[in-house]
């Protein structure tokens, strides 16, 4: 899978893909994540990517110029299956979605600033508008990386075992249930009898009736 990123500050998003699992993800060849800044693509002076809103009030607009020289640029070499927008009024980002997306072999991120992006942009080039949450960030690149994360760790082997995103929270509409590890016994607080049973079967009922519980007690909308 390819994934590009158009930002204005793309150096801030550097760090996050050189670690942990998306960095064995770009080192296997199954997920190639290329950072593009914007102010590469724009013709007017110092780089200059925004300007003042036509009509008044506060707060600076990313130009519909430099975001399609940016886009039509990446065009030419590669064909998206979405053009991706990253606003808080797109749709909510949830697992489904990741899910979606992973099937995908080429995306293109488009993170906003300021105020937004010209609406002209949102028109005619994007096929999809995501939001992480309702809330306001200063940009869409944490709401870039999020995603990237969430859909790239789906990637078939990018996981050293494939069957591990198959039982995270909200894969089965469930949130996951409780998990332990070693020591057994730490200050008298003990593992459930039944993880060291060695009974899958019964191992596999308690996961389930965990899981429900603790769906209800936390997230009682999703067993709606």
């Amino acid at each position: 899978m390819k994934i590009d990123i158009i930002s204005v500050v793309p150096d801030l998003m550097e760090s996050f893909f050189s670690h942990s699992i998306l960095k064995r993800a770009k080192e296997k060849g199954l997920l190639q994540v290329n950072l593009i800044n914007l102010r590469e693509h724009t013709t007017y002076k110092h780089g200059q990517v925004d300007d003042y809103q036509f009509g008044g009030g506060a707060g600076l607009v990313m130009m519909v110029e430099p975001l399609v020289n940016a886009i039509e640029s990446l065009q030419k070499n590669t064909v998206y299956d979405e053009v991706i927008f990253l606003s808080p009024d797109g749709e909510n980002f949830d697992q489904r979605m990741a899910n979606k997306l992973s099937l995908k072999n080429n995306l293109l991120l488009i993170c906003g600033h300021y105020k937004g992006i010209d609406q002209r942009v949102r028109d005619h080039f994007i096929s999809k508008e995501i939001s992480i949450g309702d809330y306001v960030l200063s940009g869409g690149e944490l709401g870039a990386a999020v995603i990237v994360d969430a859909v790239g760790r789906l990637i078939p082997g990018v996981l050293n075992d494939e069957t591990s995103a198959l039982t995270d929270s909200y894969q089965d509409d469930l949130l996951a249930p409780p998990v332990y590890t070693r020591p057994e016994d730490f200050r008298g607080w003990k593992v459930p009898a039944v993880l060291l049973s060695g009974n899958h079967a019964a191992i596999e009922v308690w996961r389930n009736q965990e899981s429900l519980k603790r769906t209800q007690e936390r997230r009682p909308n999703m067993l709606e």
